[in-house]
């Protein structure tokens, strides 16, 4: 056991430090590791060999050695791989052109409401003087659709519904081209280097498309008349002949949706499609996101996917369907054994279902742990469990070794080792027994029913023997499942920060019925429709009651993402809690346990704060934590037709970090400032709301109906307003009394205060709720929303000494049009940040205005560049970067 978990481990290792280097090495200093791995292990084996009967000083250190050795091919091993992928990267100077891209789609298209996404594999490009341009061989490509974009511009939480949803999909449907997998195209396509935003403990976009193998994206350009002329329009050059197996499931998941999409209540029937699709072609993303959400309460997202246990259970039928059928004939029989026929046939068709369904990390880790079983009985050898499922880990990280960085590798590894670790003995013995008593299989009574006298009461003790079973069955499934439930509890929330409290009763039904029955089922309908018919009805009563469940006040425990160290520490300590030790070793269990759940991220002391400018893109959100409140200014852009920074970064953010605002400041009302501002208010019930404009102009999404705002209060942000929290006192600069008045025109503007300027027009930016943070020793921060020159003079001239600031959010973004020289020189700040988007169309920071900042004294910092940036009033001279602090090397 221990020769075989410990390479593994190793092999985990260095894996784990090769992707945390922020840049790579030379390919050759990879190639020259990872040379010295590979000649010197074997000359290390056979040295082993031999020093087995030697001193045990010489085996010590031949196996650590070893260990090493390992450890350094898995290091080499990976980097060298992503020095070749890197040289395929798309290079600055073509950030932002046009290119005339032939490729074939490579993967389901995927259909959302604003746009088709696909990936495009690439064969040919040029630009367009017709110069030949060598692009990355993987694009990750979105073909937007007019009739979308109209209706955004209708009201885009309208889309919010889900029938509005719905209806919009089919809008792009009829507006874009069928796309099919394997189809070859000729497209004007805009190209992009891979970015995303990066914030703490959030989603990271880039090494998601590093992870896909996707070195740029893009979109298709919308045809010009020059362009048209010219041949720059989409054109279908006919079916490659390429991914044919992407095609072959396209076609099984549209078939789904077309043939449950029409029979009954549509909605219900279209989300139990989305679930269908999922278990039988692996298309997780065409599952509804509020069924996602209901699964992740509930604890059984892991059952949504192709998992372990559904690749298992398939593999076992296909052993008996194979076994069935070789038993037909006696030719086989001879030529091959049952058994090892059974076997690898089963083997074959578990492999080919869990490559048909996307292949992910949990169908992998099952494929090749059976290999390893199917290979050893083959052979007529036995390995333990935990060697069988060390191999497996290797050999998954080999083929791709960024599945270290997915919750999946984690998850299904240590649930099976858990699960083998509680229930192998038992199992074993279990095992034992049944073949001791099993008879032979070749007894098979005859069809004359001679066998009916030998004993009247044979049915009832059969029935009795499956009842008991059952009961057993039941009382193991119960026992592993509560276990495996205390076990995992540190894993979920070191990645995700919530337990599900209602797990273990969900799972203790939705596994039988999802497994058993759903699944089953799914895969039937691919040869008989009808049985999709008795899933998807079978997925609408579980989805019902997993609903129900889901709505129970203490659902799921949410709580702040632990680091590894402490989920480790408490994963050890769950499972001396679960397994049969001595007891003084169960007590030491528990304080490790506690201390993983009861974790809390260290909070500002009483009279400090913290400010969180978080990357949002084109927009702004900003965080300011006291010692045990939270507030949050301005709640991030919408992204396009069907998604906001509330819902896609705040939310998660604060999640992850166990934040909850008691306030929110929404300094105006452009979308780049109040697109996620539902979503945020949703999410956190009863936050107080100050505003420069009325509840009535915030976009009600549609699903809401008429249902009570979810805020406590809301107020209007006025300049004079000041409270504290925890020795932090929080001011209002601007708007004055009488500019909030004027943009409700309730009255005209006092003369005395224009202070010999004209009126200027009353604008949404112009109201912005300037927010002065002052910690108790003095050291300030100003949060300036949109203001421009304007009202940056009217400040200097009315409240000039309270523009000193330590930390400046930089108004509008950056804009030429704002951060005036005397306005800079007054806030004299350290740090001036600007939030702004990547290669933003509006040119935002302007260079001009950082060269401002940089006169004075100031250092600029932009969200593109610095990510998400963090600065606390107890280290005023200090501010960190997350692009700096999480730097991996393959972000931009």
């Amino acid at each position: 056991m221990g020769s075989g978990v410990a390479l593994a481990l190793a092999a985990v290792a260095g894996v784990a430090l090769q992707l945390q280097q922020a840049r790579l090495w030379p390919w050759q200093a990879y190639a020259g590791l990872l040379a010295v791995a590979l000649l010197v292990l074997p000359c290390l084996l056979v040295l082993l060999r031999r020093w087995q009967a030697g001193a045990q000083c010489w085996r010590g250190a031949g196996r650590g050695l070893l260990w090493l050795l390992v450890l350094l091919f898995f290091f080499a091993w990976p980097g060298l791989r992503a020095c070749w992928f890197a040289r395929d990267a798309l290079p600055d100077a073509l950030d932002g052109s046009d290119a005339l891209v032939i490729g074939v789609v490579a993967a389901m298209p995927r259909l959302q409401p604003d746009a088709q996404r696909l990936r495009l594999a690439v064969e040919s490009a040029q630009t367009r003087d017709g110069r030949p341009l060598r692009l990355p061989p993987r694009i990750e490509l979105s073909w937007y659709a007019v009739p979308t974009a109209e209706r955004f511009r209708q009201g885009p939480q309208a889309l919010q519904d889900a029938q509005a949803m719905h209806a919009v999909r089919q809008q792009v449907r009829q507006a874009l081209p069928q796309l099919q997998a394997g189809d070859r195209w000729r497209l004007p396509l805009r190209l992009r280097q891979p970015s995303g935003s990066l914030n703490p403990l959030a989603f990271d976009y880039e090494r998601w498309l590093w992870e896909q193998g996707v070195q740029a994206t893009a979109y298709v350009r919308v045809a010009s008349p020059d362009d048209a002329a010219g041949g720059w329009t989409p054109q279908w050059l006919g079916d490659s002949g390429r991914f044919r197996l992407e095609r072959y499931r396209q076609q099984v998941r549209d078939r789904i949706e077309t043939y449950l999409d029409g029979h009954g209540d549509s909605s219900p029937w279209r989300r139990s499609a989305g679930v269908i699709a999922a278990l039988v072609t692996g298309e997780q993303r065409a599952i509804d996101q509020q069924d996602w959400e209901v699964f992740r309460i509930t604890g059984v997202a892991h059952l949504m996917a192709i998992s372990g246990l559904h690749v298992t259970m398939f593999a076992w039928l296909a052993m008996q369907a194979v076994g069935w059928l070789w038993r037909r004939s006696g030719r086989l029989m001879l030529w091959v054994p049952l058994p090892v026929a059974a076997m690898w046939g089963g083997l074959t068709l578990a492999a080919a279902y869990a490559v048909f369904s996307g292949w992910g990390v949990p169908a992998q880790r099952t494929i090749w742990m059976l290999t390893a079983w199917v290979l050893l009985r083959s052979a007529g050898l036995r390995w333990p469990w935990h060697a069988s499922l060390a191999a497996a880990a290797v050999v998954v990280l080999a083929i791709d070794p960024w599945a270290l960085q997915q919750p999946g590798f984690w998850l299904s590894f240590v649930a099976v080792a858990v699960l083998l670790v509680l229930a192998g003995p038992a199992d074993g013995r279990a095992n034992a027994t049944s073949e001791a008593r099993a008879p032979n299989a070749s007894h098979v009574p005859d069809a004359s029913g001679a066998t009916d006298g030998a004993d009247a009461g044979g049915w009832r003790r059969s029935l009795a023997l499956g009842s008991r079973r059952l009961r057993a069955g039941a009382r193991q499934l119960w026992q592993l499942q509560w276990r495996l439930t205390l076990v995992l509890a540190p894993l979920t929330l070191a990645l995700f920060g919530q337990v599900s409290v209602v797990g273990l009763l969900a799972n203790l039904v939705a596994i039988p019925v999802v497994t058993l029955l759903v699944t089953p089922l799914a895969m039937l309908g691919v040869l008989l429709g009808p049985a999709w018919l008795v899933a998807a009805q079978l997925m609408q009563w579980l989805g019902g009651w997993l609903e129900w469940l889901a709505q129970w006040p203490l659902a799921a425990w949410r709580a702040p993402q632990i680091p590894w160290s402490l989920a480790l520490l408490g994963a050890a300590g769950a499972v001396l809690l679960t397994v049969r030790v001595p007891l003084p070793w169960r007590v030491l269990g528990l304080p490790c346990l506690v201390v993983a759940l009861l974790w809390r991220p260290v909070a500002p002391k009483e009279g400090e704060f913290r400010v969180l400018a978080l990357d949002v893109g084109q927009g702004g959100a900003v965080l300011v934590q006291t010692h045990r409140h939270v507030l949050l200014y301005d709640a991030g852009p919408r992204y396009g037709a069907y998604g906001n920074a509330g819902e896609r970064v705040i939310v998660p953010v604060m999640q992850a970090q166990g934040l909850r605002p008691d306030v929110l400041v929404l300094s105006h009302g452009d979308d780049d400032h109040v697109g996620g501002a539902w979503d945020v208010l949703r999410t956190f019930a009863g936050t107080e709301v100050l505003a420069s404009f009325g509840a009535d102009r915030l976009n009600r999404p549609a699903s809401e109906g008429l249902s009570p705002p979810p805020w406590r209060s809301w107020m209007h942000c006025q300049a004079g307003q000041s409270w504290e929290r925890d020795g932090v006192r929080f001011e209002f600069l601007h708007p004055p009394a009488w500019l909030l008045a004027q943009s409700e025109a309730a009255g005209p503007m006092p003369a005395q205060v224009l202070l010999g300027r004209p009126a200027p027009r009353v604008s949404t930016n112009s109201l912005s709720c300037v927010l002065r943070v002052s910690s108790r020793h003095g050291v300030t921060a100003l949060l300036t929303g949109d203001i421009g020159r304007t009202e940056e003079l009217d400040l200097w001239d009315l409240q000039r000494p309270a523009l000193a600031a330590h930390w400046l959010l930089v108004p509008h973004h950056g804009s030429g049009g704002s951060s005036s020289r005397r306005f800079i020189d007054a806030v004299g700040a350290r740090f001036a940040v600007a939030q702004a988007g990547h290669r933003n169309p509006f040119g935002h920071p302007a260079e001009a205005v950082a060269h401002r900042y940089g006169e004075a004294g100031s250092a600029f910092f932009a969200t593109p560049q610095c990510g998400a940036s963090e600065w606390q009033s107890a280290q005023p001279d200090g501010l960190l970067c997350e692009r700096v602090r999480s730097r991996r090397y393959w972000h931009r």
